[in-house]
């Protein structure tokens, strides 16, 4: 599993994820701090990582596209500490590799995780 970690994520938690094994970069590690969301989705897809992030524009992003890959987990609990969010991305990770694997659009707040297996589509 790797993870991209969005800007809004804390920083620290890169290194966190990375020392329980968890190949992690954070987007302010690589100069994309200011990067359009369609570029990290990019990164993500070619280095063929899982992005983690508090904006729902990736999933919306993933919906337009009708695509695929990458899987993305939108994290909706706010001012997670570094500790706290790699807890709760190890946990995710655990209870949604498969998914992850495949390709999901992913939805974590404070009482559930939501699974979305892409491509996003609706019935018309």
């Amino acid at each position: 599993m790797k993870l991209l970690l969005d800007q809004g994520l804390p920083l620290s938690a890169a290194a966190l994820l990375r020392d329980a094994g968890i190949n992690t970069i954070h987007v302010g590690e690589i100069g994309m701090s200011e990067a359009e969301d369609s570029d990290i989705i990019q990164r993500a897809r070619d280095e063929r990582r899982v992005v983690a992030t508090l904006d729902a524009d990736f999933h919306t992003l993933l919906a337009l596209d009708i695509a695929v890959n990458p899987s993305v987990i939108r994290i909706r609990v706010e001012r997670l500490r570094a500790k706290a969010l790699t807890d709760l991305l190890l946990t995710v990770v655990a209870e949604c590799l498969e998914d992850l694997e495949q390709g999901a659009a992913i939805t974590v707040d404070s009482s559930r995780i939501r699974v979305r297996r892409l491509p996003l589509v609706h019935d018309v």
